[in-house]
C-alpha cells in the first residue's frame, strides 16, 4: 500500500480534495485531475489531541486495517484517512463499513 508521506503530497489533498465525515472516521478524497498517474495513495493521521501515543497509535492501526477490508488504495484517488475519538473503541470491521459508505458518498469506491 503507498502512502502519501511528504508536507506538499499532504498539502495539495487539503487544498484541492472533499471532505467527508462519519462519527469513527473522517476522510479527504483528492480525485485524479488526470494529469498525474500516481494517484492511489493513502494516509493514515490521528492528531495530537485524541491523546498519547498509545492511543493514537491504536486509532491508526484501526484504520489501516478499515482501509485494507474496503481495498483501499483504489485507483484515481487519493485518500487521507483521520482518526476520531471513537475510533479508538471502534471495531476495524465498524469502521470499515462508516469508511465504504463515505467512499460511495465521494463517488471512488472500488468496483466489486
Amino acid at each position: 500500500m503507498e502512502t502519501i508521506k511528504s508536507r506538499t503530497e499532504f498539502e495539495k489533498v487539503f487544498s484541492g480534495g472533499r471532505r467527508y465525515n462519519h462519527q469513527l472516521v473522517r476522510i479527504t478524497v483528492l480525485r485524479d485531475a488526470g494529469d498525474e498517474g500516481d494517484c492511489h495513495r493513502v494516509a493514515f493521521v490521528a492528531a495530537k489531541r485524541l491523546g498519547n501515543a498509545v492511543f493514537r497509535n491504536r486509532c491508526k492501526r484501526v484504520l489501516r486495517e478499515a482501509s485494507r477490508m474496503c481495498g483501499l488504495p483504489v485507483q484515481g484517488a487519493d485518500v487521507i484517512l483521520f482518526a476520531t475519538r471513537r475510533t479508538h473503541d471502534a471495531s476495524p470491521a465498524e469502521v470499515s463499513v462508516a469508511l465504504a459508505a463515505l467512499l460511495r458518498k465521494a463517488g471512488v469506491q472500488r468496483d466489486e
